[in-house]
């Protein structure tokens, strides 16, 4: 009886400790965090190993190989807790893909990249993306684009810079070139000079508010306390692009921006000049499906891209964000539903959620 009472005791110890329901999901992220061993068998595994389940009355927790090894136990053959684990393993040969894709002048295909990782095609590409929140290609174009981008600054020609970068034909990118430098090459490479954007400040309840546009749309929506910050803002954005104050015309668009911060239930319908990554342009038009009123998770933008594990990465991608409003970054909330930071202002978020919802 005595002793009955004793296996019981062990058991609910093991059951109420929060790793046991790591082991029993075979959990892979909770390998190298802790490791378990099997008193009946003096065997020590990774929490994800497959053998056969314990019972709990015979297993203890160890946060080392080295504390298991200290108590009397082995490694386990299976599942070789002292190597590195195979999301390791995984996630070294999606670095190692990712150092080749920066430095390759052409991409290489990708089942040639599939079979450098040891993994099947599909298996791959899924994998790629899980851990880089995009897919080998579209992570390719990244740094194509930041090729270019380095490329046009320092080559003696346009045309030099485009064949030194990776393009195969000046036809070629040139199809791309808007999407990739928000403007022709010759201008990016003049630092912007001669672009055009026009700009005015506003006044809202929620203070100053700064809206500016080229010719493709608006490119930035700034809020803040002081209207001339608003300006030295806008200036770093585009130090060589020309500035001009908006005309009635212009104004007209600032006055449906205030119009859409104090009355969200009137919507916005403007053109965009969306300047950002390819993951950061993902991230924004989930934002943009978001419909006033309703908010979203970090993690659920993160699964609406396809990079669940990408909840830093989308943060970031809000933090980015230019164009406020327009773009609804103020909609993401954290997993507890509190109030994350805001570029603008944690106040400015709450209070353009509280209009929302009193529409």
């Amino acid at each position: 009886m005595k002793m009955s009472a004793t296996i019981k005791q062990r058991a609910a110890t093991t059951l109420n400790d929060p790793r046991w329901a790591a082991v029993m999901a075979r959990d892979a992220c909770a390998d190298g965090k802790f490791v378990y061993a099997v008193k009946t068998t003096g065997v020590y595994c990774r929490p994800s190993c497959a053998a056969r389940q314990a019972r709990p009355e015979n297993v203890t927790f160890h946060a080392t190989c080295a504390d298991a090894e200290r108590a009397g136990f082995r490694p386990c053959k299976r599942c070789r807790p002292g190597a590195p684990s195979l999301l390791e393993r995984q996630a070294a040969a999606i670095v190692s893909v990712c150092r080749r894709l920066e430095s390759a002048e052409t991409a290489p295909a990708l089942a040639e990249l599939a079979n450098d990782a040891g993994m099947s095609v599909f298996h791959f590409h899924r994998l790629f993306k899980t851990v880089m929140g995009l897919t080998p290609k579209a992570y390719a174009a990244v740094f194509r684009a930041k090729r270019i981008r380095n490329e046009l600054k320092c080559r003696s020609s346009v045309t030099e810079a485009i064949y030194t970068a990776g393009y195969n034909s000046n036809g070629r990118f040139y199809e791309k070139s808007n999407a990739l430098l928000g403007m022709t090459p010759a201008k990016y490479r003049a630092g912007g000079v001669n672009t055009d954007i026009r700009f005015a400040i506003g006044e809202c309840s929620l203070g100053p508010i700064l809206v500016a546009a080229s010719e493709r749309g608006v490119c930035a929506i700034l809020m803040g306390d002081d209207p001339d910050a608003l300006a030295l803002d806008l200036q770093d954005r585009f130090p060589r692009a020309r500035l001009i104050g908006g005309d009635k015309s212009f104004e007209r668009t600032v006055a449906m921006v205030v119009g859409f911060v104090e009355t969200p239930a009137k919507g916005l319908s403007l053109p965009l000049d969306v300047r950002g990554t390819a993951f950061q342009q993902r991230v924004w038009q989930a934002l943009q499906k978001i419909p006033a009123g309703a908010t979203a998770t970090y993690s659920e933008i993160a699964q609406r891209v396809g990079a669940p594990n990408a909840v830093r990465a989308v943060a970031g991608a809000c933090a980015a964000n230019a164009i406020a409003v327009a773009i609804p970054c103020h909609r993401v909330v954290r997993s507890d539903g509190g109030l994350a930071g805001y570029r603008w202002g944690v106040e400015r978020k709450q209070a353009l959620l509280t209009r929302e919802t009193q529409r």
